[in-house]
């Protein structure tokens, strides 16, 4: 029985790698087909029908809602122009030297990643930071691989992710917390290197000269850019303090950010057109990831079921390494197997393989949390397939591959610390 799953696993890997199906849709499918094959009845208790789709779909709620502020916050960024005002005082204050320029859209892009993650956190630092960067000679690749280091080194700190984990793993949000505290620094560093590295040895290519334009006053600069006023550019700070400081939960946190990014830059006549335009907005972007979640909590339930871990925690527990060296060697190795949305992301299949180590009892949750946290890391970073790549990339000139090339020796590092980091913790 637990062959015939792993086959299903498999065939639903090849449908999402292929784009036979979307990744929502396969994950879906998958989860009622391992529901059948491993004995659960149509109705009733642990069934297709009442557990898998019924309880699965909104098991994940706490999480959906968490992105769904998250993206809210991320369209006021961008309407309220406090993300592009962030990259452009960078920007001014790097100059002409194509290091610090980076560093600094580096710094925005980290700030951004702890607000909202994928595409509108590239979107919200890199149409401004990526063609300031090209225009400073930072190569075309560099340029779309900063933003990306950038949002995955703010990603320990995302709360949405925080609460996905969470939920996910059925671990309390402070021991989230804790082990994303324990990845950052190599997050960051990795970030750093990658900066400082790139830069250096792929040298200034100039792709372009810029008109210089007549000097404005700050007064009229600041209308024809939207710059944001000082005070409100300590939006995407205030929910990391509440959550990170005062423990303040998750969803008051975001809306705490919300609430600080309107009123310090809305005219109080204004404020509920721009509130609830924003938060309009806010549904569009949070619609596929709230879709993608609805499907992976059908999966972790099908997972889950007692004929499921029943007939898989013989074979995990078979290949799952124990031993200390071993654990770190062979999930080091494994890393490729999250990208191209493989068996390993943790956005697919990989949740699902997730919810089976801690269901079967292979490892405790909270390695589990290290290992998935860790191949997310590469994910957010190296996957072509990724829509934060996938635009980085694309905007930047350049293809996902030739960024994913560039990124995952550094992402690859920070996966290892991980590893490293839980089997000396938690094994």
């Amino acid at each position: 029985m637990g062959v015939v799953i792993l086959l299903v696993m498999a065939a639903g890997v090849a449908a999402m790698l292929t784009r036979k199906l979307p990744t929502a849709f396969a994950l879906v499918l998958l989860a009622v087909v391992i529901a059948f094959v491993s004995g659960a009845p149509v109705t009733g208790k642990n069934s297709v029908l009442d557990t898998v789709l019924q309880e699965g779909a909104p098991a994940l709620a706490a999480t959906m809602i968490a992105i769904l502020f998250g993206s809210w916050l991320g369209r006021l960024l961008d309407e309220t122009g406090i993300a592009g005002t962030l990259v452009r005082k960078i920007v001014e204050f790097g100059g002409d030297r194509p290091t610090v320029v980076a560093l600094g859209v580096l710094a925005v892009s980290t700030l951004i990643g702890t607000v909202t993650g994928s595409a509108p956190a590239a979107m919200l630092a890199g149409i401004i930071g990526i063609p300031a960067m090209i225009a400073v000679g930072i190569p075309k690749v560099t340029a779309a691989g900063t933003i990306l280091m950038g949002i995955a080194a703010g990603m320990p700190f995302e709360l949405p992710v925080w609460q996905f984990f969470s939920t996910a793993l059925d671990l309390p949000i402070p021991t989230v917390r804790g082990f994303m505290l324990k990845l950052f620094p190599f997050a960051l560093a990795a970030a750093v290197l990658f900066v400082v590295i790139e830069v250096r040895r792929r040298g200034v290519v100039h792709a372009w000269s810029l008109k210089s334009a007549p000097r404005a006053s700050r007064s009229e600069q600041r209308a024809r850019l939207g710059d944001a006023p000082w005070y409100a550019l300590l939006t995407p700070v205030i929910p990391l303090v509440l959550a990170l400081g005062f423990e303040l939960a998750i969803v008051p946190s975001l809306l705490a950010g919300v609430v600080y990014a309107a009123v310090t830059t809305t005219r109080p006549r204004e404020l509920n057109k721009r509130l609830l335009r924003t938060l309009y907005g806010g549904f569009e972007v949070a619609a596929a990831p709230i879709a993608l979640f609805v499907a992976i909590g059908i999966l972790l339930a099908a997972v889950q079921l007692p004929g499921t871990v029943d007939a898989l925690e013989p074979l995990v527990t078979a290949v799952s390494p124990r031993n200390q060296v071993l654990f770190v060697l062979v999930f080091t190795v494994l890393v490729p197997l999250c990208l191209y949305r493989g068996p390993l992301n943790v956005y697919g299949l990989g949740a699902g393989i997730a919810g089976v180590l801690v269901a079967a009892g292979v490892y405790p949750a909270i390695a589990v949390l290290g290992i998935t946290t860790s191949y997310n890391q590469v994910f957010g970073v190296a996957d072509p397939t990724s829509t934060q790549t996938v635009w980085s990339a694309q905007y930047a000139g350049v293809s996902p591959q030739q960024v994913m090339a560039r990124t995952l020796p550094y992402v690859w590092g920070v996966a290892l610390a991980g590893f490293c980091v839980t089997a000396s913790l938690y094994l």
